[in-house]
């Protein structure tokens, strides 16, 4: 067989295929998994969304290409409104700010090519999305780790990272609220992160996509609200999360419109955007913000369930103020990969290994809060109860 392009050898396997794999082994055992691993809400999309799926999906119109230049439209005239309400901030998409991507993973992905040269340095939070520093290397770049340490808030601290690393880097990815931390930014971060990009010519790209997932009240920042910060970068969003549409894949890029140029330029030579009617949809989502508040109450509930538990075995966690996830130490004596599988052995429940997100991620596993058709968090106490029960936890 012809030999893979050496690109494909550089990168590990993704992350969540050995995660899906490890748990349909365990299934395929008859083993009854209580599944906190991949991030990908078990809730429904609002019934009134699919219904203006099915509404724009009979409009002949909608079966050809979107010939428009930064997406469908409607799509783009709801992204505009909807940050102007979140964040105050007047985008003008005529301008080309804004931008319609097939989710916010392919706009990660594709900004890399985009400005990645050979040689070229992207700086990554690790522990982190591991999107961010594979399309690096896919495009022959180097990933420079930022760790992020729960002494510093799990926020990157910028005075570390060496003048020669800075003077060669073209990126900087940031990620608040975060994924797997579940950590939350100021905008005083934001800031001391526009001054740094201005002082060694460097792109922001905020991969903003758990902003909407918060809970008791909290409302994350935009980087964009941050004076400087239009000078420097771009923002992603995703619909994702904040409205059960992980398999629809939709979401948006904001932000200085010559970086959203070059990401565009990018996106054009490969792909076609995605079927209109799911973009009309996704307008009628942003429009409609409220309609998944019901969803956030059963997060919150979860949430609530998973680390009072979680404490009441030993662990001593905040809760969370955004995201889907609950990063918790592991006990000592512990990978967080030999943690895991005591846990999937033991206990029947599946958690995600700190070490998959980057080897800051040491240390810790990942739980998520999307536990299949877990309304009441039931499911959730069980997988506490069954930890108590079959595992001794040594602190």
């Amino acid at each position: 067989m012809v030999p893979y392009a050496d690109r494909l050898n550089s990168i590990p396997p993704y992350l969540f295929g050995e995660i899906a794999r490890a748990k349909a082994k365990a299934i395929s055992e008859g083993k009854d998994l209580i599944d906190f691993g991949i991030g990908d809400p078990d809730l429904p999309t609002p019934a009134p969304i699919i219904d203006r799926l099915i509404e724009a999906a009979k409009d002949p119109s909608t079966h050809r290409y979107d010939e428009s230049d930064y997406g469908c439209p409607e799509f783009i005239a709801a992204a505009e409104s909807w940050f102007n309400r979140r964040f105050g901030i007047k985008l003008d998409s005529s301008k080309g700010e804004l931008l319609l991507l097939i989710g916010s993973k392919e706009g990660l992905a594709h900004l890399a090519w985009a400005y990645i040269n050979p040689g070229d340095i992207s700086l990554v939070p690790d522990p982190g999305y591991t999107v961010y520093k594979v399309n690096t290397a896919m495009a022959g770049g180097e990933a420079y780790a930022m760790p992020l340490l729960a002494k510093n808030g799990f926020l990157p601290d910028l005075t570390t990272i060496p003048t020669d690393v800075a003077k060669k880097a073209k990126l900087l990815f940031i990620n608040y609220p975060n994924n797997p931390t579940g950590a939350v930014a100021t905008k005083e971060f934001f800031s001391d992160v526009v001054a740094f990009a201005k002082e060694h010519n460097i792109i922001v790209c905020h991969d903003c996509a758990y902003s909407e997932v918060a809970y008791d009240g909290y409302k994350a920042p935009s980087f964009l609200e941050v004076e400087g910060g239009m000078d420097v970068g771009i923002e992603l969003h995703s619909l994702s999360k904040t409205f059960n549409m992980t398999g629809w894949r939709v979401g948006f890029a904001a932000g200085n419109p010559e970086i959203v140029r070059a990401l565009n330029k990018m996106k054009s030579n490969i792909d076609s955007k995605q079927f209109p009617a799911v973009d009309m949809a996704a307008a009628f989502a942003l429009d409609n913000e409220d309609i998944n508040r019901q969803t956030l109450d059963v997060y919150t509930r979860r949430r609530d369930i998973l680390i009072d538990g979680l404490n009441s075995l030993g662990w001593n966690l905040s809760k969370t103020k955004a995201t889907l996830y609950v990063w918790a130490p592991v006990p000592s004596g512990y990978t967080s990969m030999e943690f895991a599988k005591k846990l999937l052995e033991e206990a029947g429940v599946l958690v995600i290994p700190g070490v998959g997100y980057g080897q800051h991620g040491e240390g810790y596993v990942r739980f998520s809060l999307t536990v299949s058709g877990d309304n009441n968090g039931d499911r959730i106490a069980q997988a506490v109860d069954r930890m108590k029960k079959n595992l001794t936890i040594n602190w």
